[in-house]
């Protein structure tokens, strides 16, 4: 803990203390609430718990998985590769609605594209990185120093582990780390249950509780085309779990933004999400406009409808939970209370005290430039992206190391850039390539941008040149060969000429629209800078107020969280702790089964009514626990005190949606998959007792 000056002690004993909420915090590993664990659950995990589950754990890129046998069988949630199941189907054979199960190791499915990690080494870095900026530097020139300081730390420690690692800013950049991660990327698909059973209740039940969903799909991780045999991986709980049990959720949450000022949520809540949610709305309608012409193109946009309505949900409740009035005053006050003990220590007061209005100053000029960041760029053209990507890769390159983007200042950074950008072709949201989608969302998002920035802004100029959206589209869609990627290779290995030389029609958008995307980017470039400086300002000065007694916000980086399996109140009662495969049939058939053709969210696969009578409808399927969790967590293994699998984390309650602002403990839930639901189906349901046996050992 950081020591505090003479006058910050006398104020934390006169200063209220934010107060946590019961089980609030997503900690990091360095920082685990090992007081108040043993305090309330008189519960004291070792060094020897706390480094299995973290080298258990795998980042997924926006998901979390768990190794959980020696053979590198990795289990997650259905909807974290569902991107994957969908680009491996076709119209005669549709892997999201069927299902998969591998009856054998040489039946597992390669899923290209993908990338899994394991957290194998953390350093604290922030007093180098602080020592690298000098008195008198401006905002942008600190923000440089410390970049440079950060390129050099990275190369240094990836030259002496062989570990690829990552910048890991906390508390708003009050502390700067290192996190060092094994790579993996050959990974097979093992099993996963049909849609209709992962996602039971399609987008009405989502973010809802009760739930009745067997969210889950296996893969394995192979190295040198052979099972990798991780040195940890967790045990699979064959003893279940009782109201009242404590849990650990050990994942990668996405972001919260509970460490941001007051000025930064009223943004968000007046500017920032009803931006998000305009854009989700047409977004969805374009997709469903496709969706519409006949079954097969229905099942091409299925997956992606559900990943925008899942964000707009997700982002619906957090602008409720801005709109709450009480929890807004709450957390003027905290804001308000630092701020006067900022004020009353000199130093303190130098520092800091004028942050808050220069953070004010930078959410105007965000503000002045919403518009424009929406709508200049890709015009959600994977293509175009790729091409923006290629053209802005080989520019910088030309340019002198010190002059060129933060991105593209390292060696180790190029190299993951042109690893990205010659990958498998992609497109909207992770999908495999789809010209005809792909017209249709660039020529209707053209015509957005004309609309709302006017025929003579100079992006509409660039990019249309006289023409209508519909010719731009098409013809640079359908002329283009960048879905080959042996032309994108060509381009990155010909660098600056190649690309300067290049025909491609989407390579010739690009390089006029570069100047322009250049501009934009400087605009934010010049806000970031002033939410970094004074962000970590704001944070040391909480420091030094405080100390580390919160946790820092979720930034998408390992995390641990803890609280009991808990009923909350709600709809006038109170709801139950976990849900049964009673349940899910007592919803199938009250929505009047597969006969009722407008109810189809909870319609069953035909092999679970065939099933139906070898399953025991008493097991519990999904539970309800008190944890604080956000997006990213998803897939998150859920252990018990043996540090056991005794879950698999896919949801929340849409009451705890306002988590990435602050923490309710009265209604704030997480819901997860139980472990034994998965043996139970994987048994019973889809005849591989091969997979049970491999999870547990018998």
């Amino acid at each position: 803990m950081r020591h505090l000056s003479v006058l910050a002690l006398a104020l934390v004993s006169t200063l209220a203390l934010p107060a946590l909420r019961a089980e609030e915090g997503m900690w990091t590993f360095d920082n685990l609430p090992l007081k108040q664990l043993k305090e309330k659950y008189a519960f004291e995990p070792g060094q020897a718990w706390i480094d299995h589950v973290r080298l258990s754990t795998l980042t997924l890129g926006g998901c979390t998985g768990s190794f959980v046998s020696a053979d590198g069988l990795v289990v997650t949630n259905h909807h974290c590769t569902r991107g994957s199941l969908s680009r491996l189907s076709t119209k005669d054979r549709d892997l999201v609605k069927d299902g998969f199960v591998a009856m054998s190791r040489d039946q597992e499915l390669k899923l290209p594209g993908l990338t899994y990690r394991t957290l194998m080494a953390m350093e604290n870095v922030t007093g180098r990185v602080a020592k690298a900026v000098k008195p008198g530097l401006t905002e942008k020139q600190a923000g440089e120093a410390r970049a440079k300081e950060l390129d050099a730390i990275k190369a240094e420690l990836e030259k002496q582990t062989g570990l690829t690692y990552d910048v890991v800013n906390l508390y708003q950049g009050g502390e700067t780390w290192m996190y060092g991660f094994k790579v993996f990327k050959d990974i097979r698909l093992v099993a996963a249950p049909e849609i209709a059973v992962a996602a039971f209740g399609g987008d009405y039940d989502n973010f809802t509780y009760p739930r009745h969903d067997l969210d889950f799909s296996m893969v394995r991780v192979y190295e040198n085309d052979k099972p990798y045999h991780p040195a940890h991986h967790l045990t699979w709980s064959t003893e279940g779990l009782k109201a009242g049990d404590l849990t650990f959720v050990v994942g990668h949450p996405g972001r919260t933004s509970r460490l941001q000022t007051f000025a930064q949520m009223k943004y968000d809540r007046d500017f920032g999400i009803p931006t998000y949610l305009k854009n989700a709305d047409r977004t969805r309608a374009l997709l469903e406009e496709y969706g519409k012409q006949d079954a097969e193109h229905a099942r091409q946009v299925q997956t992606m409808i559900l990943g925008v309505n899942n964000g707009a949900k997700a982002n619906e409740g957090s602008l409720a939970g801005l709109k709450d009035a009480e929890a807004m005053k709450r957390i003027e006050a905290t804001e308000k209370a630092l701020k006067a003990a900022v004020a009353k220590d000199p130093k303190l007061a130098a520092t800091t005290g004028k942050s808050w209005a220069r953070v004010e100053q930078a959410m105007q000029l965000q503000k002045a430039n919403l518009k424009e960041s929406l709508y200049v760029g890709a015009a959600r053209s994977a293509t175009l992206g790729q091409a923006l990507g290629l053209v802005r890769l080989a520019a910088q390159q030309e340019l002198p190391v010190e002059k060129r983007l933060t991105e593209y200042r390292s060696e180790a950074g190029l190299k993951v850039l042109k690893t990205r950008l010659s990958g498998p072709a992609m497109g909207m949201m992770g999908q495999g390539a789809n010209p005809e989608l792909e017209t249709l969302l660039f020529t209707r998002s053209l015509e957005d941008a004309r609309r709302e920035l006017g025929p003579q802004h100079p992006y509409i100029v660039a990019v249309l040149g006289g023409k209508t959206p519909a010719e731009v589209a098409k013809a640079a869609v359908e002329g283009t060969k960048l879905n080959d990627q042996a032309v994108r290779k060509d381009l990155i290995d010909g660098g600056q000429k190649a690309v300067a030389g290049s025909a491609d029609p989407m390579i010739v958008l690009a390089r006029k629209l570069e100047p322009i995307l250049l501009a934009q980017r400087k605009k934010q470039d010049d806000v970031k800078a002033i939410l970094e400086e004074h962000g970590a300002r704001i944070a040391k000065a909480r420091f030094a107020v405080y100390g580390k007694t919160l946790p820092p916000d979720a930034t998408g980086t390992l995390r641990i969280t803890y609280g009991a399996v808990a009923t909350y109140p709600a709809n006038g009662t109170l709801q139950q702790p976990f849900t049964t495969w009673a349940g899910l049939y007592d919803r199938h058939f009250g929505w009047g089964g597969n006969e009722a053709k407008d109810y189809t969210d909870w319609h069953l696969p035909q092999r679970w009514l065939d099933r139906m009578g070898k399953l025991d409808l008493k097991t519990h399927l999904n539970f309800s626990h008190a944890v604080d969790t956000t997006g990213g967590n998803s897939g998150s293994p859920v252990v018990n005190r043996k540090g056991e699998l005794v879950g698999l984390l896919f949801d929340g309650n849409i009451e705890g949606n306002a988590g990435r602002y602050f923490y309710d403990e009265k209604v704030n839930r997480s819901v997860s998959v139980d472990a034994q639901a998965i043996l139970e189906a994987l048994v019973k349901v889809y005849d591989a007792p091969h997979l049970a046996a491999e999870l547990t050992g018998k």
